[in-house]
């Protein structure tokens, strides 16, 4: 599927999309628990990939397409060895979290996913679960799926390189309780931190409180030590989804950069790090307020000059980098944007692909080893690709909205892996996008 997209001029009100972070963590845990109701799920591709898992390791999940509820009857701890391969198709939470699940059935669990999912790097997960007991390996040796899960997870302690990902230690974190016995894990050099925030958040609304004996994100160390006591159970009965700020980012995005006024409402304030998009929209320039007791994000395209570029350490919120590297496109003046390396492990090499296909638009884009440096110019329409991924596809139609002339979008249909109403809803504000 390709899109077709022409310099639209937008005005509307839209409810943000449910957040899919929240909603992996929710529905894992809730599979880990007895009864429970996910209120206001994002069902998505990744989200269905997280429901195929903890449906085969033994949960009842009952949705009826359309409805704002999930209700599931988990495994109350113990989950069933599958009968199959666990595919977690192209979601990364999904293969990390169930890496980490599979550890507390009695048999072997093999998973695996997608072409892309299949070169995504999990060596600090595995090497971590064969420290806690179990018996954790790549089948090709090199840290990528296929993996295979031997035997439960039994406590003790672990040092995790968590520098590529935060799933690694959220995947633990919602595992470690279950067992017996208590478990120390350090995590050095933690990316996203506030993806880690999100899992905490969940697993104290199922009642599991896990203590931070070290916190030092403030000071730039990034390292943690968890304390997880060992033989807790989960019960979470009600869990509702809030909005999330990530795709919400697009349409905040595409107002400063269109000049347009686009209201957004259930964005609520969270554990979302990417809620940041508000403080950095503002910083750039736009005219932008939160009415936080309301959850109403208002953009009013830009203040005085328009946009203007900027230095930002993006470490907490690598997902709003493509966003981020649009607005900077079009900017005036220079926006660095660093300490993001862990970019190049997401679906694609995020750094390398945002270059390449921005510099397509004639944007003066340089990659760096762990960023962008971005000149703002005057960016002209093109052919360009999302390479399957779909955080650039979104970045890219925003690109478009604001570039005279045709700019087509090919595999644009990958945006539906987080935000299935992405082109409809910026339809319905007024965009000029033909999807075929």
């Amino acid at each position: 599927m390709k899109a077709i997209v022409q310099r639209s001029k937008l005005k509307g009100e839209l409810i943000a999309p449910p957040s899919k972070s929240y909603t992996h963590r929710a529905i894992a845990i809730a599979s880990l628990a007895g009864k429970s109701d996910i209120f206001y799920p994002l069902i998505s591709e990744d989200t269905r990939a997280t429901i195929n898992a903890a449906k085969c390791l033994g949960a009842l999940i009952e949705h009826e397409e359309g409805s704002n509820k999930i209700a599931i009857e988990g495994v109350d701890g113990a989950p069933d060895t599958p009968e199959d391969v666990i595919n977690a198709e192209n979601s990364g939470t999904t293969l990390r979290f169930f890496t980490a699940i599979s550890a507390l059935c009695d048999g072997a669990t093999v998973l695996t996913g997608d072409a892309s999912l299949r070169t995504r790097p999990n060596t600090p997960l595995l090497k971590s679960l064969n420290d806690l007991g179990s018996e954790a390996f790549s089948t090709k040796g090199d840290g990528t799926p296929p993996i295979v899960v031997k035997g439960k997870l039994k406590g003790g302690e672990a040092v995790m390189d968590a520098s590529i990902s935060s799933q690694f230690i959220s995947a633990l974190l919602i595992s470690c309780p279950l067992i017996e016995k208590d478990s120390c894990i350090r995590a050095n050099n933690l990316a996203s931190v506030p993806y880690m925030q999100m899992t905490m958040e969940v697993l104290a609304q199922a009642g599991v409180e896990i203590p931070i004996s070290r916190f030092e994100y403030d000071t730039g160390e990034n390292d943690y030590v968890f304390d997880v006591a060992g033989g807790k159970s989960y019960e979470l009965r009600k869990f509702t989804v809030p909005g999330d700020f990530s795709s919400s980012s697009y349409l905040l995005a595409a107002a400063a950069l269109t000049d347009s006024e686009i209201t957004v409402g259930n964005l609520f304030p969270s554990a979302q790090g990417d809620s940041r998009i508000v403080e950095l929209l503002d910083d750039m320039g736009a005219d932008i307020s939160w009415a936080k007791e309301k959850g109403l994000v208002t953009v009013k395209g830009v203040k005085g000059d328009g946009l203007r570029g900027m230095k930002m350490n993006m470490r907490a919120n690598p997902d709003l980098v493509p966003t981020i590297a649009v607005l900077a496109a079009v900017a005036d003046g220079t926006t660095e944007i660093t300490d993001v390396a862990h970019l190049r492990y997401k679906e694609t090499d995020r750094l390398r692909l945002v270059t390449e296909e921005l510099r397509k638009l004639d944007a003066r884009i340089e990659e760096k080893e762990d960023g962008l440096r971005i000149e703002g110019t005057e960016l002209k329409a093109a052919k360009v690709h999302s390479h399957g991924d779909h955080r650039l596809a979104m970045a890219l139609t925003l690109a478009a909205l604001c570039t005279p002339g045709e700019t087509v979008i090919a595999d644009a249909e990958c945006a539906k892996v987080s935000y299935p109403m992405f082109f409809d809803d910026m339809c319905s504000l007024g965009a000029d996008i033909i999807v075929k």
